[in-house]
């Protein structure tokens, strides 16, 4: 993975060239530009949200545009030439080099975008260019609601489900698990103050006063802080049951060294994605401090049961995570790389087929149009659930009606789901046993 992380832009242009040379478009794919498809792919490969996931998104990216190319391309014929970017975990980065690829490269296509800070901008510049922003990771709810974005789509989940998910679990777990009613569970809300924090967090303390949880804290803090301490402090003094915290890798690596310096106790902690998905790299800072916290994002493929889903996919899935491993020699494969392998396999695999096919082409207006007609039932992906876009004039036009997360447990080496009960592989263990560092004594 490090070396993915520190390629610079031109090394990965180059690269996509030397891999479509290898591809044989020197040979019969080369005789017309036209049998090419270039689609910008947009991650951060550098800078704090590399480690967050953006870095496994990219591979899982990569993964499939591999695999796409080896079966010939889109639709059998047509390969994929990548345009890669570095965002550099920067929001003005980000938006130029969108800028570049859409105004110099002159491209129709854009997919990737792992941060929503970098999200609801990019989503309002592409759409005014009528281009296709394809959004496989940022999840704020805020980059589509009430935006009726027509050339804007997101097959991943959106941060108003990750509230949805912390308050069902949390409720539907707490007399049974923690002997407490709903309204006597204590919970504590944390988060980084961008978009994706703030939208995860006010979805969290909606739904969970819906739920009847009694929210006794709500506070946002910089990813970039250098300090937690003062955090910390005002959970010790709050005496939460239940933390929620939404963060990054470098944000969440410092609240868990200074929360456990200061002796910081709960019953549970529960994460949102992003720092929390990257288990290989919190169990090296870790350890089993951090056995049996749970996070809620989209499930990693390799956790369902390939008989749960539609024929294939539990092969194409085999074959994603061997190539995972391969090349960062990773135990576990986190969510992200499962989230950038899926949201553009469903656009290289279905999408652009039915755009060529359909609607003639893979400009942006068919692109638009194909992606309404894609209706993929629970079951035909990879992560379990289906996609069909909500149509222009709704609420949340351009996002899948059909994204589901996962609550998933750490359990030693592994991670088990453990809501939602239907297709959980282990029942919840609540609350933390005394054996952990951070349990309530």
């Amino acid at each position: 993975m490090a070396a993915l992380v520190t390629t610079s832009r031109r090394s990965l242009l180059k690269n996509s060239a030397a891999s479509a040379a290898a591809l044989g478009l020197s040979g019969r794919f080369a005789s017309a530009a036209a049998e090419t498809v270039r689609i910008g792919v947009v991650y951060d490969l550098s800078g704090p949200f590399a480690g967050g996931g953006s870095a496994a998104c990219a591979i899982g990216a990569q993964i499939a545009i591999d695999l796409i190319n080896e079966r010939g391309g889109i639709a059998g014929k047509f390969p994929v030439v990548p345009v890669n970017v570095d965002c550099q975990s920067k929001v003005d980065v980000a938006i130029n080099e969108v800028e570049r690829l859409i105004d110099q490269e002159k491209l129709d296509i854009v997919t990737g975008v792992f941060a929503s800070a970098q999200a609801v901008p990019l989503a309002a510049k592409v759409e005014a260019q009528k281009k296709i922003l394809w959004i496989t990771t940022a999840i704020a709810t805020a980059v589509f609601k009430d935006k009726n974005l027509q050339y804007v789509f997101r097959a991943q989940i959106h941060s108003d489900q990750y509230g949805q998910a912390f308050a069902t679990f949390i409720s539907e777990n707490a007399k049974a698990k923690l002997g407490t009613e709903p309204k006597d569970t204590k919970v504590a809300i944390i988060h980084e103050d961008g978009p994706y924090g703030v939208g995860v967090a006010d979805a969290s303390e909606r739904y969970g006063k819906e739920r009847g949880l009694q929210i006794i804290m709500s506070e946002g803090y910089s990813a970039s802080a250098p300090d937690l301490s003062s955090l910390v402090t005002k959970l010790k003094r709050a005496g939460a049951d239940i933390i929620s915290q939404v963060g990054y890798n470098p944000d969440i690596t410092l609240f868990l060294r200074q929360a456990r310096e200061s002796g910081l106790r709960f019953k549970m902690l529960v994460g949102n994605g992003a720092g929390y998905s990257q288990l290989d790299k919190l169990r090296a800072t870790f350890g089993t401090d951090i056995n049996n916290f749970c996070n809620i994002d989209p499930v990693p493929a390799q956790l369902l049961i390939p008989s749960t889903l539609a024929p294939g996919l539990g092969d194409l899935t085999k074959i994603m995570v061997e190539r995972y491993k391969s090349k960062t020699n990773a135990v576990d494969v986190p969510p992200h790389c499962s989230m950038g392998f899926n949201q553009t396999w469903v656009l290289l695999n279905t999408v652009l087929p039915i755009a060529k096919e359909k609607y003639g082409g893979f400009d942006a207006d068919a692109v638009r149009k194909a992606a309404l007609d894609v209706d993929i039932p629970p079951g035909g992906t990879i992560q379990g659930y289906g996609v069909k876009f909500y149509p222009p004039g709704t609420q949340l036009s351009g996002q899948n009606e059909r994204s589901t997360p996962v609550v998933m447990q750490f359990a030693g080496e592994h991670i088990s789901v453990v809501w939602p009960s239907n297709i959980k592989t282990q029942e919840p263990v609540l609350p933390l046993p005394g054996s952990s560092i951070y349990a309530m004594r």
